[in-house]
């Protein structure tokens, strides 16, 4: 592998769509080797009636090297493959077809929570984790008041983490992962859980983690951050490597490929694999009816349809306007305004945003959803929906601000008194 950290070769995976893979018990493997041969046999005579079994490939004929100390962005549109990349990479899932080798312990953080025990406090949750990537005790207490202050839970250090808000949850996940010391870390999108404060402290610790030459493999729709953390990008496109180089290079191909994209007033989506309550569609309003295209200077609103498994009273709602490059502009959420809750609790209903006139400069941007109840996010849709601003002299002046100087104008009242200051 020369100098490589990560080599990936003709990386595939593949999913039957539909169906869930579900977690085995010894008896389960014993019973599935038992069984084997009738159901193959089942399924040649099921292939010979012409049955067919739908597929999707996640992960399609990716090959890439990533060498010692280098850390490498990898972003995409939702369902691009993402996630399952680093999956396969965290041995979580096996491919379908390909190889990988990864030299060094790896570190992951691919969700918030993952790898930790919901009945395990804490404290015993460090030294699982620890343990897992092949640290001993004494390597683990030299790490753990730093692991704790990082993370800022030492009051609840001896609590079961099943307890934990979400927040607690992703900082200590965090901490774990990055002061483990692995010579690889793999990182999904998670630092847009936290708030800001808590976002800058990780980026800086993940930063620290690159000088000191290890390697790492982030995921993230936040294309700012991405140009200030990596040297290079992977783009994928449909479980395909798209573009492999600098990050600029990754950056042009999708704003290039963005323009094909069919904008669209309303959009539905399919219910997420776990997680309630969920999203069930979105529609832009412009003026008070649905259209994607809108002038510079007219209202924008969102009517939002979710469901829920269980009745909610308090749905928490958010979302992001960005900008094609990934530039966020625009962030709300209901969680931090005095907002409405429903009289009595509701399976499903329909959320109602009105930003008002919204300063928005000429060009396209992109909103990504989230929502949740109190306590969690159970739904988020990255780049969710794409809509148009246009160039529109909304002043009646004869003249338009200059685009490029931002991407927001602000309505502002100006006034002048004459003579000297008082």
């Amino acid at each position: 592998m020369g100098d490589a950290a990560i080599r990936a070769v003709g990386l595939g995976k593949r999913y039957r769509v539909g169906q869930r893979q579900k977690y085995k018990a010894l008896r389960d493997t014993l019973t599935e080797a038992i069984y084997s041969p009738v159901r193959m046999a089942r399924s040649i005579f099921a292939s010979d009636k012409g049955s067919q079994t739908t597929s999707m490939w996640a992960l399609k004929d990716v090959s890439f090297e990533i060498n010692r100390g280098e850390v490498v962005g990898v972003i995409g549109r939702n369902g691009a493959g993402k996630s399952t990349l680093l999956k396969v990479l965290s041995r979580i899932t096996e491919p379908t077809e390909g190889y990988v080798d990864i030299q060094g312990r790896v570190g992951s953080l691919l969700e918030v929570g993952t790898g930790f025990h919901p009945e395990l406090t804490g404290r015993e949750n460090i030294y699982l984790n620890g343990s897992i990537i092949g640290m001993n005790k004494r390597d683990i207490d030299q790490k753990f008041e730093e692991i704790v202050s990082f993370a800022e839970i030492e009051q609840f250090l001896e609590t079961p983490v099943k307890y934990y808000s979400t927040g607690m949850y992703m900082r200590l996940a965090f901490s774990v992962a990055a002061h483990l010391e692995p010579e690889v870390l793999l990182v999904d999108e998670v630092l847009a859980v936290g708030d800001s404060v808590f976002q800058k402290k990780c980026l800086g610790k993940m930063g620290e983690i690159a000088r000191q030459g290890r390697t790492i493999l982030f995921v993230s729709h936040n294309i700012p951050i991405v140009r200030s953390l990596c040297q290079r990008c992977i783009l994928l496109e449909k479980g395909r490597v798209a573009i492999n180089g600098t990050v600029g290079e990754c950056l042009l191909y999708q704003a290039n490929y963005f323009p094909n994209i069919k904008l669209s007033a309303s959009t539905h989506f399919a219910r997420p694999a776990s997680g309630s309550p969920w999203i069930e569609s979105v529609t832009i309003l412009s003026n008070g009816k649905p259209s994607a295209s809108l002038c510079m200077g007219d209202r924008l609103s969102l009517s939002v349809r979710f469901r829920s498994e269980f009745p909610i009273q308090h749905p928490r709602f958010g979302f992001i306007i960005g900008t094609e490059d990934g530039e966020r502009v625009i962030c709300t959420n209901n969680r931090f305004l005095k907002s409405p809750s429903y009289s009595t609790p509701v399976n499903e209903g329909v959320i109602f945003c009105n930003l008002g006139l919204v300063p928005l400069m000429a060009n396209r941007y992109w909103i990504s959803l989230y929502l949740g109840d109190r306590f969690d996010d159970s739904h988020v849709i990255h780049n969710a929906i794409a809509f148009e601003v246009l160039e529109y002299d909304c002043w009646g002046e004869g003249q338009l601000p200059p685009a490029k100087v931002s991407s927001l104008w602000w309505p502002t009242e100006f006034s002048f008194r004459l003579g000297p200051p008082t």
